[in-house]
């Protein structure tokens, strides 16, 4: 297993990587129906990653299986987007792994790389008591701000 950046070609399986890994992370603190539509928009997600891949700002990680193509994990991080000016400069967007490498240290290995031990930000789904342990042991806590998604409500952490 290798980590490294994230190129165009790897949009389709960064994509269907994308899908599974939420449905695994959030089964059970989202309605069904949030994964049935991602799943029916597959393609628009997959042009959406070559688009970021290609411009944004946002750099994106790869966690590569020893068989190519095979993608375990991903991070993305990059410039807040939040226009707090009290919050650090980098925002960790995306963290994820597939279901079975959880407690592999894939997710600090991934961490690691994307943000390393920078001061950061990132907004975790409520109730998701996987990922907030795991980032309360990365030294982030919760600064009190909450934001209404369409797939539930998120809580910002903050680390220096």
């Amino acid at each position: 297993m290798r980590i490294r950046a994230a190129v165009v070609d790897d949009a389709e399986a960064l994509t269907d990587l994308h899908l599974d890994v939420w449905e695994e992370a959030y089964a059970g603190l989202m309605p069904d129906q949030v994964f049935a539509e991602r799943r029916s928009l597959r393609s628009a997600r997959i042009d959406r990653w070559r688009t970021n891949i290609e411009t944004g700002p946002i750099s994106n990680l790869v966690a590569e299986a020893d068989e190519p193509g095979r993608l375990l994990g991903f991070a993305s991080s990059g410039p807040a987007r939040d226009d707090d000016p009290g919050l650090p400069s980098l925002e960790l967007s995306a963290l994820y792994v597939r279901s079975e490498r959880y407690g592999t240290g894939l997710g600090h290995a991934l961490f690691e790389a994307a943000v390393g031990g920078s001061a950061a930000y990132l907004w975790v789904l409520d109730g998701n008591q996987r990922a907030t342990a795991f980032y309360e042991r990365q030294g982030f806590r919760f600064d009190g701000e909450t934001k209404a998604d369409p797939v539930g409500i998120e809580r910002r952490m903050v680390r220096g």
